[in-house]
Order: structure tokens, then C-alpha cells, then sequence
């Protein structure tokens, strides 16, 4: 059952009446579940500024939360459950914090008996209030967690410069379509930046090799080739070479090489550069 304009009225008068009264009485409530991790002024703040938002919405005529006269409380719990999402904060805790105002408002509002069931009307629009809060803050921390994926996934694919005209690709981790991606569109991104004729995909620090994995190698040779760069696989450890041929993987004419050095030599010498090794000098 929806608030009524009169209802409605009555608590948002009530609401100003008691100001600070049901504002001291809620911060205390949200202090007590946050156990301490915000301080006492800022859930002041914060509540004072829901407070008025309910206000405006009661006095407004709203009897649900969305309903046009509720835009700016909407918005004040949108980004209270976006600030605490990225606070740390669960998905219950903030929830709590809307529904604390019921029991505020209730020390306040005495016994008359058609208040008391006015109460069970209003008391319904807080919880829709707090359920809202909840979706809310269930779909600022999936942005959060996909954005911190997304950042992650980028920093465990980093393309490196090794030579003047060399870039190399060092892989850890299990490498599934989506890596797969990031890594083609990095790689691919660098040689266009640095001009690279030749690029080292280096599987060292890849766990296992099965044929999901070797094909997304192959397709990320195969679209470096298409760049104009040539490729060569390093970090073939003798576990990798034995299961690439029990599973009968081909990888054709692509250069391998054990490591990331040999590869790098490789390299080197179809360029005709050389590596000076100067020994270390003698003091006599």
C-alpha cells in the first residue's frame, strides 16, 4: 500500500518538525552497523542530506520510489551506494543505512493510533527506498569489479620494447578469449606505434599449452603477420613441446625457441645486429 498526500504531508512535516531529532537518531543507528569505518560527522552529513531528500519527496506527493517527486532522493542513494561500493562497504550495510530512518522516525512519532498506521504506509516507501539502494549498489560494484578486471587483464599483458625494432609479448597466467584479445590488440597497437618488423611472444610463464591456448597464439601470429611482423614463439619448455605434439598441434613455419633469449638471438641475427660481450677488465 502507497503513502497518501495527507500521509505523505504528515511525515514530511514531521520530518522538518524533528530534524535534528530523527537526523541524530539515524546517524546513530548507521554508526552502530558500520562499526566505526565512517566518522560520526560524515554519516551526519550524509543523513541530514537523505533527510531532506525525503522530505522533498513527501511533501512532494510521492508514494513510490519512482515517482517523479522522488528524482533527487533516487539520485542522493545512487551515489551513496557508489560511494560505498568503492569504500568497501557490503551490499547489506548500506542497505541498513536507509532502513535505520524507520526506527529514527518511530521514537518520534508517539501513539496516536492513525499516525501509527500512517506509519505502516511510510514505512513501506523506506524499504522500496532501501531496496532501490540495494539495486543500486549491486550495479556499482559489478562496474567496479568488470573496470578492475579490465585494468588487471591490461597490466598482466604488457608489450615490451627489447630492440631497437624487436617488441616482445611475455605471457603469465592462463591465457582464455578474452586475455586473448587484450593481447592481440596490444601487440598489434605497439608494432603500428614502434614500427617492429619482428615481435616474440614469450609463453614462459604459461602454465599449460592446450589446443584453445595454441590457437590463440597462432591467431595472434597470424594477425601480426598480416601487420607486416613476423613472430617467434619462445619459453617452449620440454613439458609444452611434449603435449603441443601429443595433441598433434602444428605450428608450421612459426620460429620456436626455448627462451626468451634464444629467441631475442634469433631475432638478431636475421637483422645482422650483433651483441657485444666485452669481458671484464683486470686491474693489474
Amino acid at each position: 500500500m502507497g503513502l497518501s498526500s495527507d500521509e505523505g504531508s504528515r511525515f514530511a512535516d514531521m520530518l522538518q518538525e524533528h530534524e535534528e531529532t530523527v537526523v541524530s537518531s539515524w546517524t546513530d543507528g548507521i554508526t552502530a552497523s558500520l562499526r566505526g569505518r565512517l566518522s560520526h560527522a560524515e554519516l551526519h552529513r550524509q543523513t541530514l542530506e537523505l533527510q531532506k531528500a525525503f522530505q522533498t519527496a513527501l511533501s512532494g506527493g510521492a508514494q513510490e520510489i519512482s515517482d517523479d517527486a522522488a528524482a533527487e532522493l533516487r539520485a542522493l542513494l545512487s551515489e551513496l551506494s557508489t560511494t560505498r561500493a568503492r569504500q568497501g562497504f557490503t551490499a547489506t550495510e548500506t542497505a541498513v543505512s536507509v532502513f535505520a530512518l524507520k526506527e529514527a522516525v518511530l521514537k518520534v512519532l508517539g501513539d496516536d493510533e492513525q499516525a501509527l498506521r500512517a506509519y505502516v504506509a511510510f514505512s513501506a516507501f523506506v524499504d522500496r527506498a532501501g531496496l532501490f539502494t540495494f539495486d543500486s549498489y549491486t550495479r556499482a560494484r559489478e562496474e567496479l569489479i568488470a573496470d578492475q578486471a579490465e585494468q588487471l587483464l591490461e597490466l598482466s599483458t604488457p608489450v615490451v620494447k627489447l630492440w631497437e625494432g624487436v617488441v616482445a609479448v611475455p605471457l603469465v597466467g592462463t591465457l582464455d578469449s578474452a586475455r586473448a584479445q587484450v593481447v592481440m590488440e596490444r601487440l598489434l597497437q605497439t608494432l603500428v606505434d614502434t614500427g617492429s618488423p619482428y615481435a616474440i611472444i614469450d609463453i614462459t610463464g604459461v602454465p599449460a599449452v592446450d589446443t584453445q591456448v595454441a590457437q590463440h597464439i597462432l591467431k595472434t601470429v597470424v594477425a601480426a603477420r598480416l601487420m607486416g611482423a613476423d613472430c617467434i614463439i619462445s619459453g617452449i619448455r620440454p613439458q609444452i613441446a611434449q603435449t603441443i605434439v601429443a595433441l598433434g598441434i602444428e605450428f608450421g613455419d612459426i620460429a620456436t625457441k626455448s627462451s626468451l633469449a634464444d629467441a631475442l638471438r634469433h631475432v638478431l641475427r636475421k637483422t645482422g645486429d650483433r651483441v657485444s660481450q666485452k669481458s671484464p677488465r683486470r686491474e693489474g
